[in-house]
């Protein structure tokens, strides 16, 4: 045992003397934790998120003097004003003025191509007869459902945060209809339940969001790079030959190995958390049972992703090349620096085989920044089925010796 302590002692030791490894181990992740918090400080914090949306309201009939499509865009324009003064509106509201309608819907759906609005929101025309038809319907009978279009850029993440609240905002609408016509069963109103995330009176902000990225991005690069760096360096330099003459055997040796990477991924880890929670504030608790598991899983993870690469590359300079190459895919379409939103299918794609998709995934929903996507057992079977892939393939291809 006391073999296995040592090598592991030694291999940390080793990791924090190099300076290139110091750098990118431990200075890269705080230095990019520093920069994305300070850059994107206010991202998160509704007070200040306005929305640039336009309305175009077609519908010119009426039910009862009531013209419902006027309810959606008198809702919006709700929305436009100031909770309080000097606050940001939630919308910035576009509306058209007399004049050709459908010349001002072309002009806006451009201005959404080019980034100017974040969604255009049309209400077709007859939408008020649609709707009272659709809600009297006789049961059996098939009727069209009102619908409001709303155009987004695909893509683009304030498009797709815009269109969560717009469909939030066309369900409140809905039910106020529904009251009009006297449809509305209170007693059978869906509620929800509120569970705030952080101490009270704070809001969750981008570097709650931020502080798990980066937490996985350090494990991720340490398993990716330092992994078959020391394997391959190690290998051809003979320095794991001179291992293999004592009483040392592989296992052991894995295990000395394993567990020094755990402790550089430890020391990765308590310094983003103290970095986030003392200088910039982040409130999300990392140190919850369910989150402590996504955090070991991405240590296990990641180191099996390392032995997958060690055993593919005959030399340290092919090991850093197919890193490198996997390096950035993975990373960034990982979402752990930003939400990914909608995808090209390519793209969507290489994320939904990633494992850090759910490993970030996962951890942040354990943490209650954001809610889960896949769910927790797909977010822990995927990485899992890595493990178990990587090590399968680790331990038929991997050479540990120039001899063997």
């Amino acid at each position: 045992m006391k073999d296995v302590l040592h090598l592991a002692r030694t291999q940390l030791v080793t990791a924090l003397r190099e300076r290139i490894t110091l750098f990118w181990f431990l200075i890269f992740p705080l230095f990019l934790l520093a920069l994305l918090a300070i850059i994107f400080a206010n991202v998160g914090k509704t007070q200040d998120l306005t929305f640039e949306i336009a309305v175009v309201n077609l519908d010119r009939g009426a039910i009862g003097g009531t013209n419902f499509g006027s309810l959606v865009a008198e809702t919006f324009r709700e929305l436009s004003a100031p909770a309080s003064p000097g606050a940001a509106p939630l919308f910035r509201l576009h509306e058209p003025a007399a004049g050709d309608v459908q010349a001002y819907l072309a002009d806006e759906i451009r201005l959404l191509k080019i980034g100017k609005r974040v969604a255009v929101v049309v209400i077709p025309a007859e939408f008020s007869e649609t709707l009272f038809a659709a809600a009297y319907a006789p049961a059996g009978v098939a009727a069209a459902s009102a619908e409001v279009a709303v155009h987004t850029s695909g893509g683009r993440t304030s498009s797709d945060m815009a269109l969560g609240i717009i469909e939030q905002v066309i369900a409140r609408v809905d039910r106020e209809i529904l009251t009009k016509l006297g449809l509305f069963d209170t007693a059978h109103a869906v509620t929800v339940d509120q569970l705030e995330v952080g101490s009270a009176n704070k809001t969750l902000a981008y570097v709650d969001f931020l502080v798990p990225g980066v937490v996985v991005m350090g494990f991720f690069v340490a398993g990716l790079f330092s992994v078959p760096g020391t394997i391959l360096f190690g290998r051809e330099r003979r320095i794991l030959r001179a291992y293999w003459v004592t009483p040392l055997n592989v296992p052991r040796f894995l295990a000395g190995f394993s567990l020094g990477h755990v402790a550089l991924c430890a020391l990765q880890f308590v310094c983003v958390w103290f970095l986030g929670r003392f200088v910039f504030g982040a409130h999300v608790n990392l140190f919850q049972p369910l989150a402590i598991v996504y955090l070991v899983l991405a240590m296990v993870t990641f180191l099996a992703v390392g032995f997958l690469v060690a055993a593919l590359a005959r030399t340290p300079n092919a090991g850093m090349a197919i890193a490198n190459i996997i390096n950035m895919p993975l990373m960034f379409l990982g979402g752990l620096f930003f939400p990914t939103g909608s995808m090209p299918p390519v793209l969507r794609a290489i994320m939904l085989v990633d494992p850090v998709t759910y490993i970030a995934d996962g951890l942040r929903a354990s943490v209650g920044v954001s809610p889960a996507t896949y769910g927790h057992a797909v977010s822990l079977g995927v990485p899992c089925a890595w493990i178990v892939g990587c090590a399968a393939v680790a331990a038929l291809r991997l050479k540990w010796d120039v001899g063997r």
